[in-house]
């Protein structure tokens, strides 16, 4: 099944929802407006359709695998990842002193969209090269700057996270990869990491590995862990390759989807220690890492939406070209196809809408990013960096969930022929699976937004939240069309029903920590719809307007039912997580667990 990059909807939320054509006064930005979005964007859907989405099915057939230690990954990765990186893909959002086109993440972040539904297990190695990036952007040395960034960048060397060990998962206070100290200042390391994602592969010379490991002497829990820069080929000092360093893929996990990119249990140190660079100062590798995981957390939520859209596209192609049954309430002589149906009718607009919204907040809180970084009132940097980090959570965990009912989705209107691995609607459910799982499951996402984005400012930002969709119900109350009064009505509900939850955790989550905690997830599908559908409520009053004035008709209208859709099939279930929050905690937590 062919993939088509959805341009039109996302110039639409880059003109109307991001207004990128205003983000142009920051520093920087002056040359990034709509006009090199649509040009850079186009470009990107080209590459992509054409190079990439082709060899999804391919990677899920013929997975990486490893012999002797070295991977080869699937037919014709080699050669596509070598164009991707000759086209500056890598770079999109980047400092242009190491290479990079220095372009607004909101940009950078629809083409991130592109690539991962062309082709998931490949963006995987772009998701953690860029990871890494990050990283040494924010807290590596001047040195370790100008050595490894130009060579990430350019895709001449691919980036990792090392964090997972077998005994530790996602508690990092656990982790046993040890550091040693040389007399030159390097340190050897020694340890095992698995889960790592392209960890070993064939697709460049050399690979960047960032990994946490524990100096000796250093405190114990997540106080004593420092963060290290581990070159799979050592750098000599002139830039040039030297010498292969003790690290090695041990072996490549069997998975139930993105079976192309491969996963490599890491092993570090059995010939004499891996050679090794700390990264900032000793016992503070917990504090570097979240730049690197709150990168890959945003990523990972462009992934649910990007996975989604590709399952989207084939379930509309499948339900127009599938005939079975008769017309109801109509008299066709005979069968129809199937997207007739209003069921599959309802589906695809479950889909559709979901999809949308997600992909609105992703691109918000990218804007969000981009404008908290450089806009000159440092009021509004404040404001708009509280805005983003509040939003990380819901991106990450709401939209991966998303992904999951709306690949789910996919197969159900495919029938039978969902089911069988032929058609490939079922990859993309198995593909989308680990995505509430990895880079911090739902549970951890919804803990972060109880305790570091509620409980700690006392609900300052999340009724900040609630302000700003309080004034696009305003904006909605003033349409006067049908479609906007019940956005409106559905909005205001589920603002009411989040307000009431913040407030719930605002005041108890200290002194009743278990009762709250039981009910973060369900907190945190609520803020995901209520921005969603905020999202759409904003997209619906920028298409009433645009088809004022002629534009594009029929984009339009569909706008607008998308967002109505929204709000009265997805939105309305806003009560129902309000009622599992503040009297829902009872019966989660009334089984021992030995009861289980």
């Amino acid at each position: 099944m062919t993939y088509a990059a959805p341009l039109d909807d996302m110039l639409f939320n880059l003109r109307h929802l991001v207004q990128l054509d205003a983000m142009t006064a920051l520093d920087g930005f002056e040359d990034a407006g709509m006009a090199t979005a649509a040009a850079v964007l186009a470009e990107c859907a080209r590459f992509n359709e054409e190079s990439i989405a082709p060899l999804n099915a391919v990677g899920d057939r013929e997975p990486a695998v490893i012999a002797d230690g070295k991977v080869t990954t699937t037919p014709g990765f080699k050669a596509a990842f070598r164009r991707y990186a000759e086209g500056g893909w890598l770079g999109i959002q980047h400092p242009a002193q190491y290479g990079g086109q220095a372009l607004p993440r909101v940009i950078a972040t629809a083409c991130s969209e592109i690539v991962n539904a062309a082709n998931l297990s490949f963006a995987l190695c772009d998701l953690l090269s860029n990871s890494a990036i990050a990283a040494l952007i924010a807290v590596g040395s001047d040195a370790m700057r100008d050595t490894y960034l130009p060579k990430l960048i350019s895709g001449q060397w691919t980036g990792t996270m090392n964090l997972t060990e077998p005994q530790a998962g996602s508690d990092l206070g656990l982790v046993r990869t040890r550091a040693e100290r040389q007399p030159d200042g390097t340190y050897k390391l020694f340890g095992t990491k698995i889960f790592i994602t392209y960890g070993e592969h064939d697709l460049t010379e050399n690979i960047i590995h960032l990994i946490l490991a524990r100096v000796a002497g250093a405190p114990a829990g997540v106080k004593g862990i420092s963060m290290f820069l581990v070159p799979k080929v050592l750098v000599n000092a002139d830039g040039s390759l030297g010498a292969r360093n003790d690290v090695h893929a041990a072996s490549l996990e069997h998975k139930l989807g993105i079976k192309a990119s491969p996963t490599a249990v890491m092993q570090y140190g059995e010939h004499g220690g891996a050679t090794g660079y700390l990264i900032g100062e000793e016992n503070r590798g917990l504090e570097y890492m979240f730049q690197m995981m709150n990168s890959a957390r945003f990523a990972v939520g462009v992934q649910g939406v990007a996975v989604a859209e590709r399952a989207y596209q084939q379930a509309v192609a499948y339900a127009r070209q599938r005939v079975q049954g008769r017309s109801v309430g109509a008299a066709a002589a005979g069968s129809v196809p199937i997207i007739q149906h209003p069921d599959v009718r309802r589906m695809l607009m479950e889909m559709r809408s979901r999809i949308e919204g997600c992909r609105a907040m992703i691109l918000a809180g990218a804007a969000a990013a981009d404008i908290a970084e450089r806009h000159p009132d440092a009021a509004v940097r404040q404001s708009e960096h509280d805005f983003y980090e509040f939003l990380l959570p819901l991106i990450k965990g709401y939209c991966t969930e998303m992904s999951l009912v709306v690949t789910s989705l996919g197969i159900q209107v495919h029938g039978g022929m969902g089911f069988i691995e032929e058609t490939g609607a079922a990859q993309h459910y198995r593909d989308a699976r680990i995505l509430p799982i990895y880079e911090g499951t739902t549970a951890i996402q919804a803990n972060d937004l109880v305790g570091r984005k509620t409980l700690r400012d006392g609900g300052a930002v999340a009724r900040d939240l609630a302000a700003r969709v309080e004034r696009t119900e305003a904006e909605l109350a003033q349409s006067g069309s049908s479609a906007a009064s019940a956005v409106r009505r559905a909005l205001e509900t589920a603002r009411r029903a989040f307000l009431a939850v913040a407030a719930h955790v605002a005041s108890r989550g200290r002194d009743e920590a278990e009762s709250v905690y039981a009910g973060s997830v369900p907190y945190l599908v609520l803020a995901g719809e209520l921005v969603a559908g905020w999202q759409l409520g904003r997209a619906l009053l920028a298409a009433e307007r645009a088809a004022a004035t002629g534009e594009r008709p029929a984009f339009m209208a569909a706008k607008v039912a998308t967002a109505h859709f929204f709000a009265e099939h997805v939105l309305v279930h806003a009560p129902v997580y309000r009622d599992r929050v503040l009297a829902g905690a009872g019966s989660v937590l009334a089984m021992a667990a030995d009861q289980f």
